[in-house]
């Protein structure tokens, strides 16, 4: 009756869970157009933001 756990044995038998980053590259090479879709979308919201931001933002200047 040998009730140790070895390390070794437990690391042969956990496998490792994939990574998020290769989760993430897998879901976008399946979703495909709908992912580029996505990102223009939010690209483009970011810069429009940053626009805004910097807009309202600007000091007066009276001349």
């Amino acid at each position: 009756m040998n009730n140790k756990i070895i390390p070794d044995e437990v690391a042969r038998t956990q496998t490792p869970s994939p990574s998020f980053v290769k989760l993430a590259m897998k879901n976008m090479v399946r979703k495909g157009s709908q992912s580029l879709y996505h990102f223009g979308l939010t690209a483009f919201g970011f810069i429009g933001f940053i626009l805004l931001v910097a807009f309202l933002g600007k000091p007066h200047i009276p001349q």
